[in-house]
């Protein structure tokens, strides 16, 4: 991947955009936790560098895998899959055609799965739950199958006749982030959806004329993921509400060029508890966040509460007192005495109106 990132930023226009499109293919494997083979990574940059053709890569992939202890090595970690889906995801990113229907997205679920599952292009007779690790095990509750046809088309007759014109940047990247999280949470397919979605997306939008670049899907594949699962989970008993936002962050980043937070942690249900669970260290007076990727290091000027409300203020300036709230399991009235605190010490200010603005820091 490293490889591509010299094409991306030195190559020739077309090795530019071959070897973004396969930074996204080969990205979005990550949803499944699958890594292509150096095999493939060895053919893809061939591929960039225009010595083979994509048809070329494809009849040596398929060459490679019927061989018996390739074929058996790869089943055990899923490498053929993975090399296959970042091949035919690199394929149909590279056509520029495209048909906004329910049939154009079973499609390319065929065209990605054919010979890796059984129901390839098949919508799923039979009802699913995923545990997934940003809800501590918990799952989506993903469309019945007895209505996932009926369900698929209204939403995409819906989205058809939807009409952008007129919206502001934030209202149509609003209007995108909740059709694309309406779409996944059907879960068409037993399998695939999300790469499906994916792929999907990035077409749709390229077809509005956005430039989609390689950056986002590629190295936050997993983030797009999680989000998703955030947007369509709710869990009213314990203050957890389907939620938009962090998809919002990453349509932000993708069609506005915006910069916003893209962590993993940040989705769990549970951030805030590990916010909670900073390590004081009294030796040198500094606080320190523990968390399933990051540590970050910082000067402690006020009680754990109130740097904890900072951090989620900071980590997401459209938060609101009631979302901080359910995060830091502490009364609302608390909230609004430590936003009222780091107001008088000149750290916050608020833009706009308090229904619709957002917080600026103003000093870390």
């Amino acid at each position: 991947m490293k490889d591509f990132e010299e094409y991306i930023r030195h190559g020739e226009p077309s090795q530019k955009e071959k070897a973004q499109n396969w930074q996204i293919a080969i990205g979005l494997q990550q949803v499944d936790g699958l890594t292509p083979s150096e095999y493939l990574l060895e053919n893809a940059r061939q591929n960039i560098e225009g010595d083979i053709t994509i048809d070329e890569v494809k009849k040596r992939i398929d060459n490679y895998y019927k061989q018996e202890d390739v074929r058996k090595n790869a089943d055990s970690n899923r490498t053929e899959e993975a090399d296959k889906v970042s091949l035919r995801i690199t394929e149909m990113l590279s056509n520029t055609t495209f048909n906004f229907s329910s049939l154009e997205y079973i499609a390319i679920h065929r065209r990605l799965f054919t010979g890796i599952y059984k129901f390839a292009g098949k919508i799923r007779d039979y009802n699913i739950t995923k545990s997934e690790w940003v809800l501590d095990g918990k799952t989506v509750l993903y469309s019945d199958y007895e209505m996932i046809r009926a369900t698929l088309d209204y939403d995409f007759n819906e989205e058809k006749g939807f009409k952008y014109k007129g919206l502001s940047k934030q209202e149509q990247a609003e209007h995108i982030a909740k059709f694309v999280s309406e779409l996944w949470q059907i879960h068409v397919f037993g399998e695939g959806n999300t790469r499906t979605t994916a792929v999907f997306t990035i077409k749709y939008l390229r077809s509005f004329g956005f430039k989609i670049g390689n950056e986002v899907f590629s190295k936050h594949s997993w983030y797009f993921r999680n989000a998703l699962v955030r947007a369509n989970y709710n869990d009213w008993t314990n203050g957890i509400h389907a939620t938009q936002k962090y998809l919002m962050n990453f349509f932000g980043n993708i069609l506005f060029n915006e910069n916003n937070s893209l962590k993993n942690r940040e989705l769990h249900i549970g951030y805030g508890e590990y916010l909670m669970q900073q390590e004081i260290k009294d030796d040198n007076d500094t606080v320190k966040l523990q968390n399933d990727t990051v540590s970050d290091t910082v000067k402690l000027k006020f009680d754990t509460v109130t740097y904890n409300v900072f951090i989620l203020i900071k980590e997401n300036p459209s938060i609101t007192a009631d979302e901080i709230r359910s995060l830091l399991n502490i009364g609302i009235a608390t909230v609004k005495r430590k936003i009222k605190l780091l107001k008088d010490e000149n750290i916050l200010t608020r833009l706009g109106s308090d229904k619709t603005g957002t917080w600026q820091i103003t000093n870390n």
